[in-house]
């Protein structure tokens, strides 16, 4: 019984999550309320809320499985194996993530990014996601790293292959070209990172203690919303 019950929660968040993207594309971020949300995914608003907290989170549905899942990768780094390999296997699990789901693929992944560039106060949450989840990711680098990566080092390895996977990808969608070409964009955005990355030095000890395990790791400045992808 209570597998029935998980997959019709399940089916409930998706139809929460594909209304929420029709309603927005069609009518526009701004002018979409939580309650026609929740009309055409056939619940009630205060249903909505034991998914969702607001209509921007529905957006940003998979973020934090995306952070934990990536992570996860970073944390299983294999014995001597160079950062830019890892991080390279951390986008490809990403890729993964992405198409792997049948009912939530590319194409809304798409449609979602679309809809962040035309409303500005998406932007403005987009870029908060991003940074959080790059900001925890570069923590869990330098960890995995321990000696061998600076917090800054860790940070700018983390934000150049980020960065430059999610501006290449944005502009294979300016073009106006298919949603097969963002795998292509996706590859050549973490080849043309990882050269750098690959030039990276293990960080001179400053005397402090700072630059190995024993570094204090501060709390992120803001809490994680239920949030980007790699």
């Amino acid at each position: 019984m209570s597998g029935l019950r998980e997959r019709k929660k399940v089916r409930t968040r998706h139809a929460l999550i594909e209304a929420a993207l029709r309603l927005f594309t069609e009518k526009g971020y701004e002018q979409t309320t939580l309650a026609e949300i929740a009309a055409e995914a056939d619940i009630s608003p205060r249903t909505f809320f034991s998914y969702f907290d607001s209509k921007e989170d529905v957006l940003f549905f998979d973020a934090e499985a995306r952070l934990r899942r990536a992570q996860a990768v970073l944390a299983g780094r294999r014995p001597g194996e160079p950062v830019a390999d890892l991080l390279s296997r951390m986008v490809s699990d990403s890729m993964e993530f992405t198409i792997e789901d049948n009912d939530l693929h590319l194409s809304l992944d798409t449609q979602r990014t679309r809809l962040v560039l035309a409303a500005p106060a998406l932007q403005a949450r987009a870029m908060q996601v991003m940074l959080d989840s790059q900001t925890q990711l570069a923590w869990t680098l330098h960890e995995v790293f321990a000696g061998e990566l600076s917090p800054e080092q860790a940070a700018a390895a983390v934000g150049a292959v980020v960065g430059a996977i999610k501006v290449a990808a944005m502009m294979v969608l300016l073009k106006g070209e298919p949603n097969a070409r963002i795998e292509d964009a996706v590859k050549i955005g973490t080849t043309v990172a990882l050269e750098g990355v690959r030039r990276l030095t293990p960080p001179r000890d400053s005397g402090d203690g700072r630059t190995g395990p024993e570094s204090r790791r501060p709390r992120p400045c803001a809490p994680m919303p239920p949030p980007p992808a790699v």
